[in-house]
């Protein structure tokens, strides 16, 4: 071991600044997270000062290492060591923690603050994301011609107790010992202790044995201050072939007069206390906000010189990489930045009129199709595959013996498999998507909120999608999932009519770099619509059956994915009794609502008063855009989907009494 890794004090002397600095920052914003912090500022303090190849000066560096602090609510010691290495975070910012507008965020921030590669805080959360990073890592470098000579870094996770009681958790726990992601470091904080209490309150588990069950390597450090036996157990964890666990115990609000406590779970130890604890126990004698010169010279000469040789010497690994490989490196650069747009074909396919095709199954075809440019596209499901259409024909499994596969086989775990799809577009260089029955996205809700949140452009596929799945009854039919996805902001929810609308929502989702897409598809066929666009689906709506006659309009219909169908069957029932109608599709609200009010009076004509939407599903959100409804309030029940659909009032009969009723 090097000579400068062996001086007791230095090593003493940045671990002192790195909490007081936490204590100083909650302090004076008078809120925040001590408990950890304070309990696990020497594993950070390694892993950054000894492990990780990462530089201020390349901040988005494709090959630097990963660190996603799940536990987010001590963020403090990520924002003081950061500050120490060079990033953007200056002395003011960490005075500025959990204030409006500051770089310094009560959670972490992913493109907010620099050097932070993911948003957590959410437990659990970042666990999953991780893995995703790692398993972005292993893809993208099987994926290239001898790819691993640039993509090659380590995914490094830290957590608490709380994180490993989340259900998401053991998800992407077990995801990963299958997958054998080698690459992944978690680092386990344990100090047995909650917000309201001991761990022992709500958890009996052996920790050990979960992960050993899971197909993990498990290393563990007895005291948590032990900074050369943390280094040494990061050193052993780089030599498995499993993804490691590092469980440090250590203790919460070490060194305060509550620690080992729950007091000093999420409450500022104040400045008697704080003062104490830096003076008597960290030594650290100086006033609030100092860091002294040696600590800063030494990051300088650790972190901050090991991150920009890494990088110098990867500059000419890529050197010759391009000689050898310049096609590979052309397409690695082309689609960092998660851009779809040297690749993504502008021309649609010739569709078969007078054709019917549910739209899982032409967004199946679609994936297949845009998979044919797309080589970077990556997914899977969650063991729904066959009935969402996810597979990509002659597509390899992606398995840890078969890295450079695309179909992820991402088990019955809805949650994490949206996480680690959020992980993964983190990593970047990577596309993915990710489907299974609409009714279950409220196990996804928390990751699809983070992926809208962070900018990402996932892409969820939802098939199933209203009371016509028929047998299975109300806990398989969703009314309300798609009011849920459509109240998140940022997330814009595409329910196509027919496979020309499927294809130009496959290609509004591949094009975003910013935004996520969920794409809502039918179990049955639909029929291909004769004024349906592709290109139109873009601008959310558009009259896609306009009125049979010249005199004035009597109603608008408004309506999305297979009730498009029915308004049309309708619309032309009511006009041989002189009722004028036209119809709207609106595959996707959000995108509509931004349009320009000229382009929106194109398209909705009459005032509100005089518009019925017609959904097979709650009705909650159309009010703003129609005075009546024709919608499903309540829950299902199991029988044939025709005989549901009758029951619950969706026929072209159905549809001509309500108009013959609004109009009159």
């Amino acid at each position: 071991m090097p000579k400068k890794y062996k001086n007791r004090r230095i090593d003493d002397l940045c671990v002192a600044t790195i909490r007081s600095l936490a204590i100083d920052m909650i302090n004076k914003a008078n809120s925040g997270h001590p408990g950890m912090a304070l309990g696990s500022a020497p594993i950070l303090y390694t892993l950054y000062s000894r492990h990780m190849r990462c530089t201020h000066e390349h901040s988005d560096w494709i090959n630097r290492d990963r660190f996603i602090f799940s536990a987010g609510h001590a963020s403090t010691i990520h924002y003081a060591i950061l500050h120490l290495c060079g990033y953007n975070i200056t002395m003011e910012d960490l005075k500025q923690f959990r204030q409006a507008g500051s770089m310094t965020p009560g959670h972490p921030e992913v493109g907010h603050t620099d050097g932070i590669d993911a948003s957590t805080g959410p437990l659990g959360q970042g666990i999953a994301q991780g893995v995703g990073m790692a398993l972005a890592e292993e893809s993208l470098a099987a994926n290239y011609t001898d790819g691993d000579e640039i993509i090659d870094h380590y995914t490094y996770v830290l957590c608490g107790d709380g994180c490993l009681e989340e259900g998401i958790s053991q998800e992407a726990i077990s995801f990963a010992g299958k997958q054998k992601l080698r690459k992944l470091i978690l680092l386990y904080d344990m100090n047995d202790v909650t917000l309201d209490g001991p761990l022992s309150l709500s958890s009996v588990e052996d920790t050990k044995g979960r992960f050993l069950a899971a197909k993990w390597n498990v290393l563990e450090v007895e005291e948590g201050n032990d900074i050369e036996s943390i280094d040494k157990a990061i050193c052993r964890a780089k030599k498995s072939d499993q993804p490691t666990v590092i469980i440090v115990h250590t203790v919460i609000g070490y060194g305060s007069s509550v620690a080992g406590t729950s007091k000093a779970h999420g409450t500022p130890l104040g400045y008697p206390d704080g003062e104490s604890t830096k003076k008597e126990v960290y030594h650290f004698p100086y006033e609030d906000f100092y860091v002294p010169p040696e600590v800063y010279e030494h990051f300088k000469t650790v972190c901050i010189a090991r991150g920009r040789d890494e990088y110098l010497h990867w500059e000419n690994k890529v050197k010759n990489y391009c000689k050898k490989h310049e096609t590979d490196y052309e397409r690695l650069l082309n689609t960092l930045h998660l851009d779809t747009s040297k690749y993504l074909p502008d021309v649609y396919p010739n569709f078969k009129e007078g054709s019917e095709m549910s739209t899982r199954n032409a967004s199946g075809k679609a994936l297949n199709d845009y998979m044919l440019s797309l080589p970077n596209l990556v997914g899977g499901c969650a063991d729904v595959a066959a009935s969402v259409m996810t597979k990509l024909i002659g597509g390899h499994d992606l398995t840890p013996e078969c890295p450079y596969g695309h179909n992820i086989n991402f088990g019955i775990r809805e949650f994490a498999m949206a996480s680690i799809c959020n992980g993964m577009l983190l990593h970047d260089g990577i596309r993915t998507y990710c489907g299974c029955f609409l009714v279950f996205s409220d196990y996804m809700k928390p990751a699809i909120r983070m992926a809208a949140m962070m900018h990402l452009p996932s892409i969820y596929l939802f098939s199933h999608d209203s009371i016509a799945v028929g047998e299975d009854g109300p806990t398989h039919q969703p009314v309300e999932q798609v009011a849920m996805l459509r109240s998140i902001p940022g997330l814009r929810v595409v329910r196509p009519c027919d496979e020309r609308e499927m294809y130009g929502a496959w290609h509004m989702a591949l094009k975003s770099v910013d935004a996520p897409t969920a794409l809502i598809l039918s179990r049955q066929n639909l029929p291909l619509e004769v004024g349906s666009s592709a290109q139109l689906v873009e601008q959310g709506a558009y009259v896609i059956s306009p009125a049979k006659s010249d005199k004035p309009l009597d109603l608008e219909i408004i309506a999305t994915g297979s009730e498009v169908s029915l308004a049309v069957a309708a619309q032309t029932k009511v006009a041989k009794k002189g009722i004028n109608v036209s119809v709207i599709s609106m595959p996707c609200m959000e995108t509509f609502e931004r349009q320009s009010k000229e382009v929106k009076d194109s398209v909705l004509t009459l005032d509100r008063s005089k518009r019925l939407s017609i959904e097979m599903l709650s009705s909650f959100g159309w009010d703003k855009w129609a005075a009546y409804h024709m919608s499903v309030d309540t829950y299902g029940e199991s029988g044939k989907a025709e005989e549901v659909i009758k029951k619950y009032h969706f026929t072209v009969d159905d549809v001509v009494s309500k108009i013959k009723e609004i109009v009159k």
